[in-house]
């Protein structure tokens, strides 16, 4: 059997639907055995839809990171650590995510050590409850002054429900009051609505997420983070100091 006619009638059985019944007739059994002879050939095939799929994936990404740039990086609502960065990190996150928690440490380094990141904070609660209460705390005046140091601690804490955020709240100088306002604040309310859609908006399902320049970064992949940091830094988002 040769090798090429073989590849080259089984591309068209797939590429061309309406000769399929013709074509398993003739030849269905020699692909098979073929197949069968070389399994390689469909881990390539595999290996190669993947990729046709992470390209198309990543393409949609940045089509809705453009749509959305300024929604993204530029909501006077949200809270903004470095201000006056140059290169802006966007991160999604819930304050009862175990992979948030995780890399809140990595993130609150880089931060600190590196004042061209300007990280902005979108408070997204998708596990309810604990969740919404800690985004809404977080988001009362007292719980923005309390910068990086109150982000952290909501972080750090393992086991956040009502007793531990308004324990929190309180040593970060937020009043129990605030808080309960917070949960009637229609403001709040649709910032965190907002950010849902946003999130839809460039389909993302989980956290945390994080977007820098046109590249949206799932999971907690601090590598993956950091090499599009650093592309920003040497690409286009790169300002003259």
């Amino acid at each position: 059997m040769k090798t090429a006619p073989i590849a080259v009638l089984l591309a068209c059985s797939l590429l061309l639907g309406g000769c399929q019944k013709a074509f398993d007739a003739v030849m269905g059994d020699q692909v098979r055995a073929y197949l069968l002879a070389n399994p390689e050939l469909l881990e390539e095939m595999a290996a190669k839809l993947q990729e046709k799929k992470l390209v198309q994936q990543s393409e949609e990404a940045r089509k809705a990171i453009s749509a959305n740039r300024a929604a993204l990086e530029r909501d006077p609502r949200d809270v903004v650590f470095n201000p006056g960065g140059r290169i802006t990190v966007v991160e999604f996150f819930d304050y009862r995510c175990g992979y948030c928690k995780t890399i809140a440490p990595e993130v609150a380094a880089l931060v600190r050590e590196n004042p061209d990141i300007r990280l902005v904070l979108k408070e997204f609660p998708i596990f309810g409850g604990a969740s919404d209460l800690a985004a809404r705390t977080a988001l009362t005046p007292a719980g923005r002054a309390g910068g990086l140091a109150f982000h952290q601690a909501l972080m750090e804490e393992r086991t956040l429900n009502e007793a531990s955020i308004t324990r929190l709240a309180a040593a970060a100088g937020v009043r129990s009051e605030a808080i309960a306002a917070a949960l009637r604040d229609e403001a709040i309310t649709r910032q965190l609505a907002d950010t849902r859609q946003l999130a839809q908006n460039l389909r993302i399902e989980g956290t945390p997420a994080f977007v820098v320049g046109d590249r949206l970064i799932p999971g907690a992949d601090m590598d993956a983070l950091k090499t599009a940091i650093e592309d920003a830094r040497r690409g286009p988002l790169k300002r003259p100091d």
